[in-house]
Order: structure tokens, then sequence, then C-alpha cells
């Protein structure tokens, strides 16, 4: 077991904004967590990534228990992520902001510049090494935050929404890419929106509503389970499905 998060509660007060959800992750995985806004799925999230301390249950990673471990004590065990709002450090170019990532592992700035480097070959952003990040339209924010997150050798990585906002080109290039680093053996937990990354990437899917799990399973399996068409859409979005629109025009993206 490489991940696992055993009965997750996170309130807010009186309010459960995720009530006692639990997953494993094996290596190898790409898991999808999906939902409606405000679903609790990002809540889930950050409970995983320690960005959010959770109100009780535990997370483990590879047996150990992280559950109170800080982000950069997690980052080191092997758990990078990225942020549905890129996090970038407009002061400084394209390659320093790897390199902050590369320095988790390098002690010494020639090999966290070497690493960084490689990394940015990886992404397709070597040539935009000496920008400055400030200089990045959305697209470019969005991979190099994937490439800050690589370049501290994940075992696993958490994207958060990586492609909302990008045109559909660019999502295909995002897929292209995460696909990439899957096959370099780097297990995946992915929040999107974006129905065709889903039903791309991932081989397994776990769906919030109200804080609360009401479905997993593979992605054909989840987009077509009447609870979650519901959960997206409202009761009336079974009586578009009956009558031939599929689940996955429905709530928001197309079959590819």
């Amino acid at each position: 077991m490489l991940l696992e998060a055993r009965e997750i509660t996170k309130a807010f007060g009186s309010f459960k904004a995720v009530d006692a959800a639990s997953v494993t992750l094996e290596p190898g995985d790409i898991l999808g967590l999906i939902g409606p806004n405000g679903a609790g799925k990002s809540t889930f999230f950050n409970c995983l990534t320690g960005d959010l301390q959770t109100t009780s249950g535990q997370v483990l990673f590879e047996g150990h228990d992280i559950t109170r471990a800080t982000p950069e004590a997690r980052a080191r065990l092997g758990l990078a992520r990225t942020f549905q709002v890129p996090q970038t450090f407009e002061g400084m170019t394209v390659l320093e902001n790897v390199m902050i990532g590369a320095f988790l592992r390098s002690s010494h700035r020639a090999e966290a510049e070497s690493k960084a480097r490689a990394v940015l070959a990886r992404v397709g952003m070597e040539r935009l090494a000496d920008a400055p990040a400030r200089a990045l339209g959305t697209p470019g924010r969005k991979r190099l935050e994937i490439a800050r997150a690589l370049a501290t050798e994940p075992k696993v990585l958490l994207l958060d929404e990586a492609m909302a906002g990008l045109t559909l080109r660019e999502v295909q290039l995002a897929i292209d890419l995460v696909r990439d680093i899957h096959r370099s053996g780097v297990t995946l937990v992915i929040v999107e929106h974006i129905m065709e990354v889903i039903m791309s990437l991932a081989s397994r899917v776990m769906v919030f509503h109200q804080g609360r799990e009401i479905a997993r399973g593979n992605p054909r399996e989840v987009t077509s389970n009447p609870a979650v068409i519901a959960a997206y859409l409202g009761s009336r979005a079974a009586a578009k499905v009956a009558a031939g629109h599929t689940p996955i025009e429905l709530m928001g993206g197309s079959e590819t």
C-alpha cells in the first residue's frame, strides 16, 4: 500500500466538509477525485497533502502515519502536489522555480540546477528556463508547477485541477504529459472537473457529494451511476440519459 486514508473527517465548526472518507492507493494507480462544486473533494485532497489538518481519521504513506506531518515532511517522503491556482514565484526565473523543488533532494546548487534543467526538458520548457515566471500564461504556469513538483522526485503526484482554464489543444498536451509522468513510475491522484481528463487518465474514480463518498469504480461505471448524475445535475438528468444523452455530455465533457 502506497497511500491510505482511513475515515478522514474535516469539520469547520459544525459543518463537515469531508465526512468519514477512505481511500487506498497502490503503486501505479491513477485515482480521479470528482464531484460538483463544494462536494468536498478539494478538502479531502488537502487533507492528503497536509495543507489541511484532519479533524479525525488517519493518513498513512507506505505504512507510516503522516496524519500530523507537515506538507514539507510529506514531500520528503515522496508526496508532491500542484495547486488549482498556480503558486509560482513571480520574481524568479522558470529555472529557479524548478530548482526550489530540486533543492528538496539536492543540497548543492549545481546539482539542483542540473536536475531542474532535466525536468524542464522533460516537460518541454527548456527554452523558457531563463524567462521570468511572471511572463508565463496559464498553460505555462500550470506546467511549471508540475515541473517543480517533479523536481522533488515524487512517488505520488497530486494534481489539483491542473487542466482548468486550458484550451482543448492545451488539455490534450497536458494529458500527454501526465501519461508520460505515469509511465515513468509516478502514482497519481487527480482532482478535475473536465470529464475527458478523468475518462482518459483515471483507472479508478472516487465521487464526492456533500462531503461524503457516493460512488467509486472505473470511470464508465461511476459516470453512468444514477446517484452521480443526480449529484451533478439533479434528478431530471436521468430523463435526459434515457432520451439518448450520454452521462459524459451531461456532466461537462464529450467522450474521447
